[in-house]
């Protein structure tokens, strides 16, 4: 239900900025305008440094490391390790697909504070960045999550002391990849590279995947696999 929801935003927004051939809406240009005109060089260069995370070897570490985090075992931590890295990896081809398709411009190359390339919607920083928050998330609440019958009680003894030791880990971890993956994308916006609906399109379209990964793995709840998928809980 949540997938479909997003998708369907998704495809709204997708419509709407195919609709005027790319070309901008109102709110966007003022929020264009807003961030050209509001851009010192410290906090420029604060969201360069920021934006770059957004993009290049980051998000697949990231990615790489929700999967370890996720799985149990010898068997279960590669694999879970190179699922999350497919997801990413699946969900990228797809989003460059639609970003050829619509084939919006970006917005005007003086207004630019960064090097960008390639054209705007969905935006590909925002999407990243906000795939592997998600996947860091899901990450964490394996690996402090109740554990699966496919665990001994030693491993059950183990997550339930670690979940005592230290209640606020998931709380925080959670926190702090959902604030990196929205100033990521807020970033783009603020040094001129995207406009505002750019990177909304690639939250919904990030959300889309997400919501569908998680409802993939809810359905194995309950079977062999137990409540986190077939990489095991925590």
């Amino acid at each position: 239900m949540v997938a479909a929801g997003c998708a369907a935003a998704f495809a709204v927004l997708t419509a709407l900025v195919v609709a005027r051939s790319g070309a901008p809406y109102p709110l966007d240009e003022a929020l264009h305008a807003w961030s050209v005109r509001h851009r010192p060089a410290v906090p420029a260069a604060l969201a360069r440094g920021l934006t770059a995370t957004g993009s290049g070897p980051v998000p697949y570490l990231c990615a790489l490391a929700a999967g370890l985090a996720a799985g149990r075992g010898t068997r279960g931590r590669p694999a879970a390790a190179a699922g999350a890295l497919g997801f990413l990896l699946v969900a990228q081809g797809v989003r460059y697909g639609i970003m050829y398709a619509v084939a919006r411009p970006r917005p005007p190359l003086p207004d630019w504070a960064v090097y960008a390339s390639g054209y705007a919607y969905p935006s590909g920083h925002a999407t990243t960045s906000a795939l592997a928050a998600g996947l860091l998330t899901w990450g964490a609440r394996c690996a402090a999550g109740p554990a699966t019958a496919r665990t001994g009680p030693a491993a059950r003894g183990a997550a339930r002391a670690r979940a005592r030791r230290a209640p606020w880990v998931l709380p925080a971890v959670l926190a702090l990849a959902a604030c990196w993956a929205v100033a990521v994308g807020l970033s783009r916006v603020y040094l001129g590279v995207h406009w505002p609906t750019d990177v909304l399109g690639g939250w919904l379209y990030a959300s889309t995947w997400l919501a569908a990964g998680a409802a993939v793995l809810a359905g194995r709840r309950g079977g062999a696999y137990g409540r986190y998928g077939p990489y095991g809980a925590g």
